[in-house]
């Protein structure tokens, strides 16, 4: 068996990835891929991980905590997602850097079931569009102590998979920009789960269907039945070229709104986020899900 961990980060999936899976927990487990309901695993794990403290949980505990999120007796792959995993939002910014618990969270989940092997799954975002949403979903004053002291420019996703991967060497993560994920959310959902290719998935539409106009998700649907892709790249251009067309505005288009942060600053943190993702396509352990 595999344990599959989708880790977020926060602000980036709101659950869309868990509830596809969940909608097709039927078909998936024809497939020997279990995706339990999420209240049977979150609280659990977390508590269990405080108990064991960053000790390797015995075969008796890893027997019981299995017990309580499968129903079944064996599964190929077993999928975990949360959000909270790394941190809970308030805690996403200590001592200046972006999820400093991440390294030692992933070490202490690994350690309730040390004996099987894992995968870790995160989106990334934007520092100049992620910090400004992560602020609106907290009761914090004001941004600067949301922020903590941290400069923006320096918080980087980079350094966050490094000290993960040097805490966890064995732990293998892919990766994609939040940013993208309209464009290679089949490729997202397949990566997670692991279904065989020609899977088709209930509700695998539904964040276009946040972002593009009823019109433009019937017309989509109606060309690529008549037109079905000859790869996963003909079917990117497809749906970009209707998101160009159809895409609503609305909702996503982010104005920022936060005191000091102008044009350039925006730019500069851009430019930083780039260069991470640069850097992340060949980290040693990491797959990158490309647009």
């Amino acid at each position: 068996m595999r344990i599959v961990y989708h880790l977020g980060a926060h602000c980036t999936d709101d659950e869309r990835l868990i509830r596809c899976l969940w909608k097709n927990r039927d078909s998936l487990s024809e497939q020997g891929i279990v995706v339990p309901a999420p209240t049977r695993y979150r609280s659990l794990l977390r508590d269990t991980a405080v108990t064991l403290k960053g000790r390797a949980a015995s075969r008796d505990t890893q027997a019981m905590v299995l017990d309580q999120i499968m129903e079944e007796d064996r599964a190929e792959r077993l999928i975990l997602s949360w959000d909270n995993f790394l941190s809970y939002p308030q805690w996403v910014i200590r001592g200046r850097t972006l999820y400093p618990a991440a390294a030692e969270r992933i070490r202490a989940f690994t350690q309730i079931f040390p004996e099987i092997e894992a995968e870790f799954h995160l989106a990334i975002r934007n520092p100049a569009s992620f910090l400004p949403a992560l602020f609106g979903q907290l009761k914090v004053k004001t941004f600067a102590e949301f922020l903590g002291g941290a400069d923006p420019r320096e918080l980087s996703w980079l350094k966050l998979v490094e000290e993960v991967r040097t805490l966890n060497p064995q732990a293998n993560l892919t990766i994609w920009c939040d940013e993208d994920t309209p464009l290679i959310w089949p490729e997202v959902l397949q990566a997670v789960s692991g279904h065989a290719p020609g899977t088709v998935l209930e509700a695998s539409d539904d964040l276009l269907g946040e972002i593009m106009s009823p019109e433009g998700m019937e017309r989509m649907r109606a060309y690529l039945a008549g037109n079905p892709p000859a790869s996963i790249m003909h079917r990117r251009r497809i749906v970009s070229a209707f998101l160009d067309k159809f895409a609503l505005t609305d909702r996503i288009d982010m104005e920022l709104d936060l005191p000091d942060w102008d044009e350039d600053l925006v730019d500069e943190i851009t430019e930083g986020y780039r260069a991470d993702i640069a850097r992340l396509r060949g980290l040693s352990g990491v797959t990158f899900i490309d647009a």
